[in-house]
């Protein structure tokens, strides 16, 4: 009950101190998208390491996996670059806001802050202070009401389109070239449970062993790329 009347009579936020929280809030998203990038680069380095070694052991089906999986990897990478841009607009507009602010004593409303904040509030990991800046930003006359033109590019820019199997096969190729230099050649078509290497039969039971040691760090290294784009 206290509370209620304390936050009754508490002194509203000036629309100076806002903008300062906004830009704020922004740099520190920023700086955790950072983070993360630089955690997903760490894990892809180490893919990249493993089908190195896998192709020069002409393992295909196990490079096609790696493979598959980094190509993912950087895709998934890309949009989390793609929601840092979309931050940097809010902060580049916020520091518009503020010089306005200087001279008319108000704020302004912002299409472009609409649109972002809009966009980013899809980013489980910004939901949160997104709904909240979308709240305060309503409240202080910067956003207003979304446009059927707004979401309309909303729905454009955040549209995936499916890639077919021969698509994807492309992107494996092009990635274990760049990877390997050229070592394997084209390998999107191999099946991924082939066992890739022709001499593989009558094998001693301790390079047996060494594959099943192989097969389940294959399996970490798609976990670790996995949990890193959840």
């Amino acid at each position: 009950m206290f509370n209620g009347v304390f936050n009754l009579f508490a002194k509203k936020p000036t629309p100076d101190e806002l903008v300062r929280k906004w830009s704020t809030g922004v740099r520190r998203q920023q700086r955790e998208i950072d983070r993360q990038l630089t955690r997903i680069k760490a894990e892809e380095k180490k893919v990249e390491q493993s089908i190195k070694q896998m192709a020069k052991k002409d393992d295909r089906a196990s490079c096609k996996i790696l493979a598959k999986g980094l190509v993912n990897s950087r895709k998934h990478r890309e949009k989390i670059a793609m929601n840092k841009v979309r931050l940097n607009s809010i902060l580049l507009e916020l520091n518009h806001q503020a010089s306005y602010l200087k001279v008319v004593g108000s704020l302004q409303q912002s299409t472009k802050v609409l649109k972002a904040v809009n966009q980013l509030m899809r980013v489980p990991e910004l939901q949160r202070i997104m709904m909240e800046f979308s709240r305060e930003m309503t409240k202080a006359g910067i956003i207003g009401e979304m446009t059927d033109e707004v979401m309309d590019e909303i729905a454009d820019e955040d549209m995936d389109e499916d890639e077919t199997e021969e698509e994807i096969n492309r992107e494996v190729d092009k990635v274990v070239a760049e990877v390997t230099n050229g070592m394997l050649g084209e390998i999107g078509n191999v099946p991924v449970k082939s066992t890739g290497n022709s001499k593989a039969e009558n094998r001693p039971e301790a390079e047996e062993d060494a594959d099943s040691d192989l097969d389940i760090g294959l399996d970490n290294m798609q976990a670790r790329l996995s949990a890193l784009r959840s």
